[in-house]
C-alpha cells in the first residue's frame, strides 16, 4: 500500500472515501470494502484520505476525544482491507478554513481524478460542517464523478468511534470488540518501571502509549500480546494506578507474559484485550494481592487458550 501526502505524484482514476476512521470499526470496514469492490470493477485504485492530527485537537482541543488506535494502526488496517493508496492530509487552520467545494475539487477530483465516491450518509465536512451529500451529489454531476451513500456505512450509531470510545471507558471491552469487529488492540513501547512486579514474582512490561490514547478503564484484563518477533503470547495486563504502593500515582499500563524469559525493553508490543477481569483494587496484604494475581493469570491462560490471531485481531 502507498502512503503519502497530497504533494505526491498519483496514479489515476480512483474509488475515494475520506476521513478519519478512528478505529477502523464495523462501519468502517464496511466503507472500506466497498471502495475496494468498486475499484476492482472499475479497474481504479481504491484510495483513502485522512488526516493527523484528528481535526477536533484543532477545531476544539479542549473536548477532542481520545484515540483509539495510533496512525500506524490505522495505516496497516487499511492494508489488510485492501486499499491501495492512502493519503495522509496535514490538518491544520488552514485546512479548517478551507471550503468543501475547494477540498473535492482540489483534492479528490484534480489530486486523485475520483471516478466514484464512497461515504456514509451522515458525512460533513469542510468549513463549518457545510459539505453533505447533496453537495457532493452536485459536485459529482459537475465533475463526473459518482457518490455511493449508505448508512451501512457507520451512520449506524453503534457503529460509531465515539460508541467504541464510551465502551472502553466502562470496562466493556467485550461490547467494545463487538463495535470494532476484533479486539481493541492496544500499542505501545516497552519502557523502564521501577521493577514492583518482578520483585513479587510478577514481571511487568511498561508500556508507554499515545499521549491521547483511549486507555480502558482501570482493572485487570485477560490479554493476547503481540511481540516484535511475530508471535503472540499470552497476557495479564493492569491499567492502574497502583494503589497497594503509591496513593496517587498515575495511570500505568503493565503487561505480565506469563513464563516468559527475556528482555522487552524498547520493543513494540500490540495488546489485544479479550476480557476483563476484575477492577482495580487494594488489599489487606501482600500476600493477598500475589495470590488473586496467580488467580489472574490462571484465568488469563484458560481465555487466550480460545484466542486466534486470524480472526480476533485486524491490527498489529
Amino acid at each position: 500500500m502507498r502512503v503519502g501526502h497530497f504533494d505526491a505524484a498519483l496514479q489515476r482514476p480512483s474509488v475515494v472515501s475520506f476521513g478519519v476512521f478512528d478505529g477502523l470499526h464495523r462501519g468502517h470496514q464496511a466503507l472500506l470494502s466497498e471502495v475496494v469492490r468498486l475499484a476492482h470493477d472499475n479497474a481504479a485504485h481504491a484510495s483513502v484520505v485522512t488526516f493527523d492530527p484528528h481535526p477536533a485537537l484543532v477545531l476544539s482541543p479542549s473536548t477532542a476525544p481520545r484515540l483509539i488506535g495510533t496512525m500506524d494502526q490505522r495505516l496497516e488496517g487499511m492494508d489488510r482491507l485492501g486499499v491501495e493508496q492512502v493519503l495522509v492530509m496535514d490538518f491544520d487552520q488552514q485546512s479548517a478554513a478551507e471550503s468543501a467545494t475547494s477540498f473535492v475539487e482540489r483534492v479528490l477530483v484534480r489530486q486523485l481524478g475520483v471516478c466514484d465516491l464512497v461515504v456514509g450518509d451522515d458525512v460533513h465536512f469542510g468549513r463549518d460542517r457545510e459539505g453533505d451529500v447533496a453537495l457532493l451529489v452536485r459536485l459529482g454531476e459537475r465533475h463526473s464523478f459518482r457518490v455511493h451513500s449508505s448508512p451501512t456505512y457507520g451512520g449506524l450509531s453503534r457503529f460509531s468511534s465515539s460508541s467504541v470510545r464510551a465502551r472502553l471507558a466502562a470496562g466493556d471491552v467485550a461490547a467494545a470488540a463487538a463495535i470494532l469487529g476484533r479486539a481493541f488492540v492496544l500499542r505501545g513501547l516497552v519502557v523502564h518501571g521501577d521493577a514492583r512486579g518482578r520483585e513479587i514474582g510478577f514481571a511487568t512490561a511498561n508500556l508507554q502509549t499515545h499521549e491521547r490514547q483511549q486507555l480502558p478503564a482501570l482493572g485487570i484484563y485477560a490479554a493476547a500480546v503481540h511481540l516484535e518477533d511475530g508471535r503472540w503470547r499470552c497476557g495479564a495486563v493492569s491499567v492502574g494506578t497502583r494503589p497497594q504502593f503509591y496513593e496517587d500515582g498515575g495511570v500505568l499500563v503493565e503487561v505480565h507474559l506469563p513464563d516468559f524469559e527475556g528482555d522487552l525493553y524498547g520493543q513494540r508490543l500490540d495488546v489485544a484485550f479479550l476480557e476483563r477481569l476484575r477492577g482495580e483494587k487494594t488489599f489487606a496484604t501482600l500476600d493477598e494481592l500475589v495470590e488473586q494475581m496467580g488467580h489472574d493469570v490462571a484465568r488469563s491462560q484458560q481465555i487466550f487458550e480460545n484466542f486466534d490471531s486470524t480472526v480476533s485481531v485486524l491490527l498489529g
